[in-house]
């Protein structure tokens, strides 16, 4: 039997994406929504990944914008469950730039968001059996 620890451990999700100027606004930096939509994405999966049940997001918390995030970077975007309770689960996000031609890299984006386990019939279920 695995320990939450190590059930953490190894839903912990990396994706990486390109900032192409489709995704940008008129200052050239990524757009928010489109940031936040990418966190929801990731946090949802690692959430899924965590509990291997149907998964809702109920909330986002705080989000931080800490450094705009400029075209023609490579971003990482790093969820790992934070929190688990009865039905819910707590991800966090953080988005990191990166320079496509230097080892230059920084936190850009943080983030949390809250999934409810759901049954078929859209009912909260436990996380943990």
């Amino acid at each position: 039997m695995t320990t939450i620890d190590e059930r953490i451990e190894r839903s912990t999700t990396k994706i990486f994406k390109a900032v192409f100027p489709n995704t940008t606004n008129h200052y050239d930096t990524l757009f928010g929504g489109t940031a936040m939509h990418l966190m929801d994405e990731v946090a949802f999966i690692t959430a899924t990944r965590f509990s291997r049940l149907r998964m809702v997001t109920v909330s986002s918390d705080k989000i931080d914008f800490k450094k705009p995030i400029p075209s023609g970077t490579i971003i990482e975007l790093i969820g790992r469950v934070t929190k688990v309770g009865n039905t819910s689960l707590q991800v966090r996000v953080d988005i990191y730039t990166e320079q496509m031609y230097s080892d230059e890299r920084e936190l850009a984006v943080s983030g949390g968001f809250t999934f409810v386990a759901i049954d078929e019939h859209k009912n909260p279920v436990r996380i943990l059996r």
